[in-house]
């Protein structure tokens, strides 16, 4: 226990990178408000991702092209607020990095000042590699993601699994060789086959992230909405529902309701009575 990370200490890049060298697993979640990160930090999580899925569980988009930097600045600020031990990294959303390199350093550079975000993360291969090393000259730590990459959504076709072939399998695996060379401290790996995910995990000296990528990866990240059960769409595969906590939210609501229609609630329990120095309930 004693080679374990130290929970109190704040985890930065280098932590990430040391937990990799140890054989430590890490653990990310996505997180989107103050009492949330709270709760995900006093449970030990390691990395949070204030991630472009919030325009999907959190603003009710199809899906995340829609998201908005000032969007992702808001949540981060509420993130940031809650000064985890976790480290934060925030999403750059479509479109704030792929027109050109000035506006990716503009914009990573927005979720750090303003957001309060650690670290930055986008999507692509080696097409990115300028972009990564002008934000990483900025002195910004940038996190990769390649394979089923949700900006590309249109491109892709839909949510494919990406790399099953070779020559698609090849490719992936000269990407994450040339976002670890142009200075990702890591990359978070989506929709690959598991063999593949290896194969890149144990190539590479950063940290790999794993969705959908089997258990190879030298971490694991799952949507917070998704993993707790609070949704409204059918989950992939690779999501494993640790609670039912929408279906636990409807119940109360419910009771709520049915207390309120009856006149149960409020009960002398809940209501105060006149005079000086009233006390709750009596």
């Amino acid at each position: 226990m004693g080679d374990l990370i130290d929970m109190k200490k704040k985890v930065t890049r280098i932590t990430l990178q040391r937990m990799k060298a140890k054989g430590e697993r890490i653990a990310a979640l996505t997180s989107y408000d103050y009492l949330s990160t709270r709760l995900l930090d006093g449970a030990g999580i390691d990395l949070i991702l204030v991630g472009d899925s919030l325009g999907m569980v959190i603003m009710g988009y199809e899906n995340t092209l829609p998201v908005t930097m000032e969007e992702i600045i808001h949540h981060l600020k509420a993130v940031s607020r809650a000064k985890p031990r976790a480290m934060i990294v925030g999403d750059l959303p479509f479109m704030s990095y792929q027109a050109s390199v000035e506006d990716a350093v503009r914009n990573a550079g927005r979720l750090v000042k303003e957001g309060g975000a650690e670290g930055v993360k986008l999507e692509g291969g080696k097409r990115f590699v300028p972009v990564i090393e002008a934000i990483v000259e900025a002195s910004i730590p940038v996190v990769g993601h390649l394979g089923l990459t949700p900006q590309s959504l249109y491109q892709f076709g839909g949510y494919r699994v990406q790399g099953k072939d070779d020559e698609s399998a090849g490719i992936l695996f000269q990407d994450a060789l040339s976002l670890e060379k142009a200075g990702c401290f890591s990359m978070v790996l989506e929709g690959i086959p598991w063999t593949l995910a290896r194969r890149i995990s144990e190539a590479v000296s950063i940290p790999t992230i794993g969705i959908g990528a089997g258990v190879h990866c030298d971490g694991q990240i799952l949507v917070l909405n998704d993993m707790l059960g609070i949704h409204e769409m059918e989950l992939p595969r690779f999501v494993k529902k640790y609670d039912e906590i929408g279906e636990r939210i409807t119940k109360a609501v419910s009771a709520y309701i049915s207390d309120v229609k009856e006149g149960s609630f409020p009960g002398p329990g809940h209501s105060y009575s006149a005079g000086n120095g009233e006390k709750k309930g009596k």
